[in-house]
């Protein structure tokens, strides 16, 4: 274990530690058939103050405009509760996860009155680049087209909170969609330095040969997707998974040794014990400093 995580552990449990305040955020775990299940993944660039060398999905961290957005809505039922959150939050943490998956993957999840996705046209970049340069202009783009927000296409996967010890702490529900018909994935982000599709069996493959640096929670969605042959079939479980918001937690064994659980933040409960640390930094990434 790094000398600096030891640290940190022992000030956090003697008190000497204040977990800095929780952000949250979200991501979209985006899915497409190509002779079998695929996922998208961003290679966050080294520069980046979070996560820096690490594949990650789409996503990013709320802002006031998503929780003010004045947006239509389907009639498709919100679970706030299943996110852990206000009613008020929830319809922002939808907002976030379609204005961030739009801006860095120009994917635009979003209805018209009958329920049909748009197709790209020739407006489609110049919306897509309003939107990147100011998160207000997402309700503007969705009116302009016509389009409202459908919960049901972006059903929570699962919910991960950035450990204690982290300098940076974020509270991040994962949520899951499919590429719609007549939109086509690009690399437009300006965070990541390669993109690439991944069948989930791969990806863990290399993330076992160190190849494909993930975060934990990154790793794990991957290798739940693993059960599943198409976005359909994950499309299919995602409403009714149990969704913990679950956070990796240090404590003192009998022994006085470091060890890790993961644990539900509701109430503190261990949910699976740990072998051993957490692999990677989310604010130092593969830097590991």
């Amino acid at each position: 274990m790094p000398a600096h995580v030891s640290e940190r552990v022992h000030a956090l449990l003697a008190g000497e530690w204040d977990p800095p305040p929780l952000r949250d955020a979200t991501t979209v775990v985006l899915l497409r058939d190509a002779g079998g299940l695929e996922t998208f993944l961003m290679r966050r660039v080294s520069t980046m103050a979070f996560a820096a060398g690490m594949y990650v999905f789409p996503g990013g961290r709320i802002d006031d405009a998503d929780l003010a957005a004045d947006v239509e809505w389907t009639s498709g039922h919100l679970d706030a509760a299943r996110m852990t959150a206000t009613d008020a939050l929830a319809r922002g943490l939808i907002v976030c996860a379609v204005r961030e998956l739009f801006e860095e993957t120009g994917v635009l999840l979003a209805v018209d009155d009958n329920g049909e996705l748009p197709r790209e046209d020739d407006a489609w970049e110049a919306d897509r680049a309003a939107v990147h340069a100011s998160s207000a202009a997402l309700p503007q783009v969705l009116a302009r087209r016509g389009l409202r927000l459908d919960p049901g296409l972006l059903p929570l996967w699962t919910h991960w909170v950035t450990p204690e010890i982290e300098a940076r702490r974020y509270d991040v529900r994962f949520f899951v969609a499919s590429v719609p018909e007549g939109q086509h994935v690009r690399d437009v982000s300006g965070e990541a330095d390669e993109v690439r599709w991944e069948k989930p069996h791969a990806a863990m493959a290399a993330y076992g040969e160190g190849q494909l640096p993930m975060l934990p929670p990154t790793a794990a969605t991957i290798a739940d997707l693993m059960n599943y042959a198409t976005p359909d079939s994950v499309l299919a479980v995602a409403e009714t998974r149990d969704v913990r918001p679950l956070m990796p937690r240090a404590r003192l064994d009998d022994a006085g040794a470091i060890v890790w659980e993961i644990i539900d933040v509701r109430d503190g409960s261990v949910v699976l014990p740990l072998a051993s640390e957490p692999a990677g930094s989310e604010v130092h990434g593969t830097g590991g400093a």
